[in-house]
């Protein structure tokens, strides 16, 4: 299947001209799609379903800088290729600061240079997302890393308290992970702790969010959720973590529980620092009852 390309632009021989040069491409056939407003062109983009962006200096009233601003600041994160009417160092300089990845001079493309520019564009927007995974992913488990947990963490306590919006934390712990490491060695436990996270996104909605808290610790939060769906939330990954045995490449198969403790905001904590501690006395107290359950930091 061909990779969407977007070209926004007010002219429509613009549109023409760049389907022209499209079907002379050597490598790589993709499909141009045209957006001839900002407001159309930065709501597509939102969207995220575009392989990469040409995006042109003048939009009617507004300008194609507005707009890559504007859709960085929302999240986006599409290649952009910068088109400009005439060369200009300042311009040029102003789109790549505010985040596109190349730029053409209009009356200096052609079918080669369009393609080369969007060959490394797309390079490039591939290279910047493996990057910003690194930095916000656990490389193990895939899961977010305690940093992007603690940046969301900070995030949501701000949102529930300027919109009152409750939200639950939910810490959870492998059970006797530690006979797991001994027995059968460190490479199984990694494949545990893979399948783990795997069971635990599962168990999750669409908007809820999985962290890998340290060690053989994880973490979810469950947004807009009162104590009882955070609770709900956690019984639902507790269960499908023991539900099935964990089947392992060499015929093996263990059996797997983890511990979970749930508080929510602002019902149990004010601040993200006295959320985490209630989470966590809530997991301690249902790790000394017996481990393989769910304890809500209301009960202690």
């Amino acid at each position: 299947m061909s990779r969407k390309i977007l070209l926004i632009d007010d002219d429509r021989m613009q549109f023409r001209l760049t389907q022209a040069h499209f079907s002379n491409f050597r490598y790589e056939t993709f499909e141009l799609e045209w957006a001839e407003t900002y407001e159309e062109g930065l709501a597509r983009v939102l969207g995220g379903t575009y392989a990469a962006c040409l995006l042109d200096y003048q939009l009617g009233d507004r300008n194609g800088l507005e707009l890559i601003r504007a859709a960085m600041a929302g999240g986006a994160r599409t290649p952009i290729v910068f088109l400009t009417a005439e060369s200009s160092e300042r311009v040029d300089i102003e789109a790549m600061n505010a985040g596109a990845l190349d730029y053409l001079v209009k009356g200096e493309i052609s079918s080669r240079t369009l393609e080369r520019s969007l060959r490394y564009a797309l390079k490039l927007g591939d290279t910047l997302e493996a990057l910003r995974k690194l930095a916000t992913h656990d490389q193990l488990t895939s899961l977010l890393n305690r940093r992007e947990f603690d940046r969301i963490l900070a995030e949501e306590r701000e949102r529930s308290r300027r919109f009152g919006h409750p939200f639950g934390l939910v810490l959870l712990d492998i059970d006797h992970f530690k006979s797991v490491n001994d027995t059968h060695g460190h490479p199984i436990g990694d494949v545990v702790l893979q399948e783990v996270a795997s069971r635990l996104v599962h168990s999750l909605r669409d908007v809820d969010r999985a962290a890998r808290f340290g060690g053989e610790e994880f973490a979810l939060i469950i947004m807009q959720a009162d104590r009882k769906i955070a609770r709900e939330a956690a019984e639902r990954a507790c269960e499908l973590v023991r539900r099935a045995p964990f089947i392992l490449d060499s015929g093996l198969e263990l059996r797997i529980t983890i511990s979970a403790g749930v508080a929510s905001m602002p019902a149990d904590a004010l601040s993200r620092d006295e959320l985490v501690a209630a989470a966590d006395k809530a997991l301690y107290a249902a790790k000394a009852q017996g481990r393989n359950r769910v304890v809500g930091f209301e009960e202690l």
